[in-house]
C-alpha cells in the first residue's frame, strides 16, 4: 500500500521560511517523479514544483520560482520543498504527489499523479 504522508506544515510571518517534507512507502521510490500541490480555500488545486525520478531536473511554478526549492532523497524516500520569503498568498494545503515516470522532466500536470498525501496547511501571515 502506497503512503505518502507530509510534515513541515504551519503558521509563519510573511517574509519567513517552512521546510515541508513527503515520506514516502510502499513504492520503488526512484522509479517515480515527485510533485508539489497547493489548494487554496476556495481554489483549484495547483502546481508547485516537480522534481524527476533522478532528481537531476525540477520544475517550478512561476509564482514560487526563485523562492522554493524541491529535492529528493532516494536513499531516504524523501521528497523536500524549502520554502523562502513566503507571502500571504502561499497560504494553502500543500500536497505531495508521485507520479509512476522515469521520463527525463517532471510532469506539473495534476491528473499524470498515481498517489497523493492527505495534505500540510500552511498558514502565512501578513
Amino acid at each position: 500500500q502506497v503512503q505518502l504522508v507530509e510534515s513541515g506544515g504551519g503558521l509563519v510571518q510573511a517574509g519567513g521560511s517552512l521546510r515541508l517534507s513527503c515520506a514516502a512507502s510502499g513504492l520503488t521510490f526512484s522509479n517515480y517523479a515527485l510533485g508539489w500541490f497547493r489548494q487554496a480555500p476556495g481554489k483549484e488545486r495547483e502546481f508547485v514544483s516537480a522534481i524527476n525520478w533522478s532528481g537531476v531536473n525540477t520544475a517550478y511554478a512561476d509564482s514560487v520560482k526563485g523562492r522554493f526549492t524541491i529535492s529528493r532523497d532516494n536513499a531516504k524516500k524523501l521528497v523536500s520543498l524549502e520554502m523562502n520569503s513566503l507571502k500571504a498568498e502561499d497560504t494553502a494545503v500543500y500536497y505531495c504527489a508521485a507520479e509512476a515516470s522515469v521520463a527525463r522532466h517532471p510532469s506539473g500536470a495534476r491528473g499524470h499523479y498515481d498517489y497523493w498525501g492527505q495534505g500540510t496547511q500552511v498558514t502565512v501571515s501578513s
